[in-house]
């Protein structure tokens, strides 16, 4: 595939061309899968993040690809260090997923694959958006600790069932995204998990996002899903 280097450990590392910039990826489990989840991080964090990183290893132990990337290049990011806009800079977020979306339906290696959005934080509302922009090829999306309010305008367009997940303890970002979920118009579910913070660093808490996701993802992406929404 264009744009791929392989190594001996079988992960892929990738750059995408995003509009005037070209972004770092790693792209994982392409063998024999039908479905890729694109993962979306949120402010202040990169593709290299455990907790990203440890939920697409459990999608892939499901059958599942996974595209996780930076939607800043290493230079936005230093500079971002320390004025901190472009993490907020929804639009400009949302564009570079679009970009990513159109290189993997491009590419003979994924083109047929069914696409899942995973964000978190600000990429969820940035996920969002591009899910809004691009509804024929977008199948999924699930947020975890996300700000679904950033995307208010794009959010009765999106088409892809959306699974909003946030934690009990995380009072100001429950109450945003039950305001989000009234105005999704498609498949949607909203998921609080007792206990957790906004990080979901409590035992347990990362575990019962990966498994959520993960069911959601494996419903909506690899199979017919006729039989409604899981779980």
């Amino acid at each position: 595939m264009n744009g791929i280097s392989r190594r001996q450990d079988e992960e892929n590392l990738v750059q995408i061309p995003a509009g005037p910039v070209t972004l770092s990826g790693n792209l994982e489990g392409l063998g024999g899968t039908r479905g890729i989840v694109v993962f979306a991080h949120g402010s202040g964090s990169s593709r290299h993040s455990p907790r990203n990183r440890y939920v697409a290893r459990v999608l892939r132990e499901a059958g599942l690809a996974t595209l996780l990337m930076d939607l800043l290049t290493s230079e936005e990011e230093v500079v971002d260090m320390q004025l901190r806009h472009l993490r907020f800079n929804i639009e400009l977020l949302a564009e570079r997923l679009v970009g990513a979306t159109d290189w993997l339906k491009q590419n003979p290696e994924t083109q047929n694959l069914r696409i899942g959005y995973f964000g978190a934080s600000t990429g969820a509302a940035a996920a969002l958006v591009a899910a809004a922009e691009r509804p024929e090829v977008v199948g999924a999306v699930v947020s975890r600790g996300g700000r679904p309010d950033l995307a208010e305008s794009f959010l009765p367009r999106v088409q892809a069932p959306t699974l909003l997940i946030v934690g009990g303890e995380d009072t100001l970002v429950i109450d945003l995204n039950r305001a989000a979920l009234a105005q999704l118009c498609t498949e949607k579910k909203l998921e609080i998990i007792p206990g957790a913070t906004h990080l979901f660093e409590e035992p347990g808490a990362l575990e019962e996002v990966a498994r959520l996701a993960t069911d959601w993802f494996v419903h909506y992406l690899l199979s017919d899903h006729k039989q409604g929404l899981p779980g």
